[in-house]
């Protein structure tokens, strides 16, 4: 039996969906958070923020390329906002701790936000200062900044990893407990789902 191939993304309301790219540590952790939310209408994990060309999981993994795990993230903002994603973002990862996070260790890990428009960059930057004015962590936040040069797809096997593999050892320990601070913080933001995991 061939295999079907993955649909795309539903077209927005408004005839034009806009993307935008996060890197706030592994992959597989920003992708199960992403894909989950109302208006989101596809997450693609990725590397980007490097000079390094069609980058591979080991190249990226050893540090060397200036590439971070990233994903790819296409929204209706008729559905939801810019500023719901970035809330999002910043609630979904430490933005203070440089270069890791948790026990993901290196430039891979940073936290990123590339910016496919000079608005969602000065939204970006704006979020962070009122963060900061706030106090909201307990450390600055380190977040980078900037426009998106080149998005390089992962390779297959990490494309919802989540979804297919929600035993795996790190994805219980890691990914699941996250999933579920999300849901708790912002349920009004979920598409709806027949239960938790």
């Amino acid at each position: 039996m061939q295999q079907q191939p993955k649909p795309g993304p539903a077209p927005a309301k408004n005839g034009k969906l806009q993307s935008i790219v996060f890197g706030g540590g592994c992959f597989w952790c920003t992708e199960a958070v992403f894909l989950r939310l109302n208006g989101v209408r596809s997450v693609t994990s990725g590397y980007a923020g490097g000079a390094t060309p069609h980058p591979t999981y080991e190249a990226v993994s050893s540090g060397r390329t200036g590439h971070a795990e990233v994903i790819r993230v296409e929204y209706d903002p008729t559905e939801v906002s810019l500023q719901t994603l970035l809330e999002i973002f910043f609630s979904a990862h430490d933005p203070t701790t440089k270069d890791r996070q948790g026990a993901d260790i290196g430039s891979q890990y940073r936290s990123i936000i590339l910016a496919t428009t000079e608005e969602q960059a000065a939204a970006a930057r704006a979020m962070i200062a009122e963060l900061e004015a706030a106090r909201a962590f307990r450390h600055s936040i380190v977040t980078e900044v900037r426009m998106l040069d080149a998005f390089w797809p992962a390779e297959a096997y990490h494309q919802d990893f989540y979804a297919k593999n929600p035993d795996q050892p790190y994805a219980a320990a890691v990914i699941t407990p996250k999933l579920k601070t999300v849901a708790k913080k912002f349920p009004a933001s979920l598409k709806p789902r027949p239960q938790e995991p």
